[in-house]
C-alpha cells in the first residue's frame, strides 16, 4: 500500500509501506475515503509546530471498515465509520469515564498521524489502509445520508469544536457566545465552534477576527462579526471561546466572561501567557483548557450534522 509521509516543513511525499494486519480479535481494518487537515497540521507544515518528521501524516478522516476481528460485535465489514484520532480501550478507567484521550492502556497522547508525540506506531491516516485496535470502543458509523466529505473533520477539530459549546448550552440553554479567532489559531475549530454554537441554540454568537476570510464564514453562519484585533473586553458572555492563540485573544475572551461563565481555550500556547486571575476569581469564571477527549462527542456531532 502507500501512506503519505511529512518529510519535514513544507515537505510531504507517498512511500510504499506494509499493509497492516489485525492485531487483535477486537481489532478492525480500515480503508480511508475522506480526510481532512487539522489546525495543527497546517502549523506542522509550515513549521511553526515542533513535530520531527518523518512520520505517516494525517489523524482526521472517515473510512470504510474492510477487515474486522472475531470479538468485533458492533462494527462490520462495509460500515462507513469516524476513527477518532486518539487510540483508546474503552474499558479502562480514564475510558469510562469518558476520558478517551487519557487512555490508560496506551501511553498517553497516542494517536493516528502525529509523529513521536502520538506514537510511530499506529501509522496515519492519509494511506491506503489503517488499523484501529479496538474497533466497537472507536469506531463511530456514519448515519446514512451524510456524506463523508461532510464529516471528514468529525475525528478530531468538530468534537473539539463541539466540547467548547455543547455542554455549556445544553445547561445553559439560550446563552450568549464569543469566540476570538486570530492568526495562532486553532482557527478551523473557532469557526465550527460558530456554526456549532447557533446550531445548538445560540441566541446570539459574536465572532472576533482581522482576517477576511473567517469573518466571512462566520457571518454566513449567522453570528455578529467584530473585524479587527481582539478588544481589551468585549461584552459579557456565559460562554466564550478562545481559539486566537494570542496571549491578547485569550485575555480578550476571559474578560469577556460573565460571572460564573465558562471560557474554552482548545489553542496551543508554547509559552505562558499572563492571564487575569484576580478578575477571574471575582467573577467565578472557569478556564478549561487541554486536549479534547473526541471519541464521546462524535456522536454528538453526528446528530447535528443529521
Amino acid at each position: 500500500m502507500q501512506r503519505m509521509m511529512l518529510i519535514g516543513a513544507g515537505e510531504v511525499r507517498w512511500e510504499d509501506a506494509s499493509e497492516p494486519t489485525l492485531s487483535g480479535a477486537g481489532a478492525a481494518i480500515v480503508r480511508p475515503l475522506a480526510i481532512a487537515t487539522c489546525d495543527l497540521d497546517v502549523g506542522v507544515l509550515r513549521g511553526g509546530f515542533p513535530l520531527q518528521g518523518p512520520y505517516p501524516f494525517g489523524h482526521e478522516g472517515v473510512a470504510e471498515v474492510v477487515a474486522v476481528g472475531d470479538d468485533v460485535r458492533g462494527i462490520t465489514i462495509g460500515d462507513i465509520v469516524v476513527v477518532p484520532f486518539q487510540i483508546s480501550c474503552g474499558s479502562c478507567a480514564p475510558c469510562r469515564r469518558g476520558r478517551t484521550g487519557n487512555c490508560a492502556t496506551y501511553p498517553r497522547l497516542s494517536t493516528y498521524g502525529l509523529g513521536a508525540m502520538g506514537g510511530l506506531s499506529w501509522g496515519g491516516l492519509l494511506a491506503d489502509l489503517a488499523e484501529v485496535p479496538h474497533a466497537d470502543a472507536m469506531l463511530v458509523k456514519v448515519p446514512a445520508g451524510i456524506s463523508p466529505l461532510a464529516v471528514a473533520s468529525a475525528s478530531d477539530n468538530l468534537p473539539d469544536a463541539w466540547r467548547t459549546v455543547g455542554p455549556q448550552l445544553a445547561a445553559d440553554p439560550g446563552a450568549e457566545v464569543l469566540v476570538v479567532g486570530g492568526d495562532g489559531g486553532p482557527n478551523s475549530i473557532g469557526l465550527y465552534a460558530v456554526g456549532i454554537a447557533l446550531g445548538l441554540g445560540a441566541s446570539r454568537v459574536v465572532y472576533v477576527d482581522h482576517v477576511p476570510e473567517r469573518l466571512e464564514v462566520a457571518a454566513a453562519f449567522g453570528a455578529d462579526v467584530v473585524d479587527g484585533p481582539p478588544p481589551a473586553k468585549a461584552g459579557a458572555f456565559a460562554i466564550t471561546v478562545d481559539a486566537s492563540g494570542t496571549e491578547a485573544g485569550l485575555r480578550c475572551a476571559l474578560n469577556s466572561t460573565a460571572f460564573d461563565g465558562t471560557c474554552t481555550s482548545p489553542s496551543v500556547y508554547l509559552s505562558d501567557p499572563s492571564v487575569p486571575m484576580f478578575s477571574m476569581y471575582s467573577r467565578c469564571c472557569t478556564l478549561h483548557t487541554g486536549r479534547a477527549h473526541v471519541r464521546p462527542a462524535i456522536p454528538q456531532v453526528l446528530a447535528l450534522v443529521a
